[in-house]
């Protein structure tokens, strides 16, 4: 069995549940959400009308649920609509079955948590996958867990890796030709980073393929057993010594899947330590994207975003496959501050230009090498030529590690041929110390400060062309920039902000022509769906995620802001 349950096979699931060929056109799909990015290329596009420039002022609520108790935190979830429900997770491993119609709950599923959990950035869960009658996802002490969509029943569950060594799962699966691929969250703590691949009705393991160059891949047979399946690049040729080994470069923001390509698209995180001067060299494959064959698991391109990275600007970022000039591209806003524009199929950087207005680390992107131009004093330090050996020298550094844009994601509109981008302006007084690796224990070797670069705001949805790298509009905001985005096809764009607003935008203006307060801070991506001819759209409120943990100067500014924990739905008022 093991590799052998292909595509074809896994694609037969049962009658009138989600099948393959039903995910593949899911972006089309507009009575349901069937996957994490409202199809799996993670456009996050609708092409329904009714709500629209016109009329998205007489959007009024439908219902609201509360996810209850006293577990609030961040809630960063996109919900998932199929057959009359909603399934939505929440905060501490949590996920529901709503009823589309009235709000009413069907069931809920709490996962078990131990005490010693370490995720980095809250506790949060950014959404489930469907398939066949199940809904699948992943828990903060590592776990998948797939349970029947009517009834709530687990029907397997499978422990992905030790979550007492730092590891944990906070993104949607991702379903692609019937296989589901899965990353791991963990970089602070000395994880090495991966994907893997399931049968998704069983959970039975395919194959796994590490982040880190230097470890061995493998694929399981019928009974589990692991066969080498080739290392990940080449021993030591990124990552000399012994560091490769605890090398982080999670996958923690999930992948997307485009069936044009047949690829899986994968960010990986920061390497670990954050202290670059442990590690000379690119080590690969952290800070990059990685393009991989669903089925095998080799890795058919990589791009490194930022080699040797020294800011933890990560590389996890969504890839959104695009078309443009009759070729096949992919769009990805990095942390690291540039807007990357790389040929889906092939790997080949066509473009990449600032997103942002101040960067510090680098002068621009050479597009014949693909590397970055590094300015010369824009690294921190090396704490073994600092003052006794105890700390580098601090560098002021723009963005900050939080990113020109974190896990909150953009959206692309075919109708503008626009990318609409969840941005932040901020800096950090940053450096770095020595440190060393213990199993658990956070794995930084460096300080930092983050600091607000402008008085008037913070976040900025800007909206980008691909083509020319020109900002055509922008809508500052005074707190940071959180929560995804959507676009419909009635010309508007979505998204929410961390004072508690849904806002509606015209998507060829920037602007505002509709808002809603949702009681607390919206750090999650809007969905849309119609049903019975009435369009509907949908966001989870609960304010949390990395600021007010992270954030330094900007946590203390907006240390005001309310938790929650809910799901509000809404129509147009009749």
């Amino acid at each position: 069995m093991g590799l052998l349950l292909g595509a074809t096979a896994l694609a037969q699931a049962g009658s009138g549940s989600v099948t393959t060929t039903m995910l593949d056109n899911a972006a089309r799909d507009t009575s349901s959400v069937l996957s994490s990015g409202m199809g799996s290329e993670g456009q996050r596009h609708s092409t329904l009308t009714q709500i629209n420039t016109k009329t998205v002022g007489k959007l009024v609520p439908a219902w609201s649920f509360s996810f209850g108790g006293e577990k609030q935190r961040g809630q960063e979830s996109q919900p998932v609509i199929y057959n009359g429900k909603m399934f939505v997770t929440a905060s501490y491993s949590r996920l529901f079955a709503i009823d589309l119609k009235t709000g009413n709950k069907l069931w809920k599923y709490e996962h078990r948590l131990p005490d010693g959990i370490m995720p980095c950035c809250d506790v949060i869960n950014r959404g489930a996958a469907l398939y066949d009658n199940l809904v699948i996802f992943g828990t903060l002490d590592a776990y998948l867990v797939a349970l029947d969509q009517d009834t709530g029943k687990v029907v397997w569950k499978e422990k992905v890796d030790d979550y007492a060594a730092g590891y944990s799962m906070t993104a949607a699966p991702l379903i692609a030709k019937g296989i589901l691929l899965t990353g791991v969250s963990g970089g602070e703590f000395g994880v090495v980073g991966r994907v893997e691949a399931r049968n998704p009705k069983t959970g039975e393991l395919l194959w796994m393929r590490p982040m880190v160059e230097g470890h061995m891949g493998y694929r399981y047979d019928k009974d589990g057993n692991p066969i080498e399946n080739g290392i990940t690049g080449t021993v030591n040729k990124s990552w000399p010594g012994e560091l490769w080994k605890t090398g982080g470069a999670s996958t923690w923001m999930g992948g997307t899947y485009d069936p044009k390509t047949g690829l899986a698209y994968f960010g990986t995180g920061n390497p670990a330590p954050w202290n670059s001067h442990l590690r000379p060299g690119d080590n690969l494959y952290s800070s990059s994207t990685v393009a991989l064959d669903p089925e095998t698991g080799a890795i058919k391109w990589a791009y490194q975003n930022t080699p040797n990275d020294a800011w933890d600007f990560d590389g996890a970022n969504e890839f959104v496959t695009f078309d443009m000039d009759g070729k096949r591209y992919g769009g990805k806003a990095d942390r690291n501050g540039f807007f990357y524009v790389i040929d889906a199929k092939e790997g080949k950087l066509q473009n990449a230009f600032p997103f942002v207005h101040k960067i510090t680390w680098a002068s621009g992107i050479d597009l014949k090498t693909g590397r970055p131009i590094y300015t010369s004093d824009g690294r921190p330090g090396d704490p073994t030529k600092g003052e006794e050996g105890k700390k580098g020298s601090t560098v002021f550094a723009a963005p900050a590690f939080l990113g020109a844009k974190n896990q909150m994601p953009m959206a692309y509109s075919p109708q503008t041929k626009l990318f609409y981008v969840p941005a932040n302006e901020w800096g950090m007084d940053i450096w770095n110390e020595p440190i060393s690796y213990k199993k658990g224990g956070a794995y930084l070797g460096a300080g930092f400060t983050i600091k607000p670069l402008y008085d008037d705001y913070i976040g900025a949805l800007r909206a980008i062309d691909p083509k020319s790298g020109k900002i055509k509009w922008e809508v500052k905001n005074n707190a940071p920039l959180w929560g995804g985005v959507m676009t419909t096809a009635g010309g508007l764009v979505f998204y929410g902000t961390p004072e508690g607003y849904l806002k509606a935008l015209d998507a060829n203006t920037g602007k505002e022509l509709w808002k809603f307060q949702t009681g607390s801070g919206v750090v999650a991506p809007p969905v849309t769906w119609q049903e019975n001819g009435t369009q509907y759209v949908a966001v989870v409120s609960g304010w949390g995620g990395a600021v007010p943990l992270w954030g330094g100067e900007v946590a203390k500014k907006v240390n005001f802001l309310e938790q929650g924990g809910s799901v509000w739905v809404f129509k147009l008022a009749k």
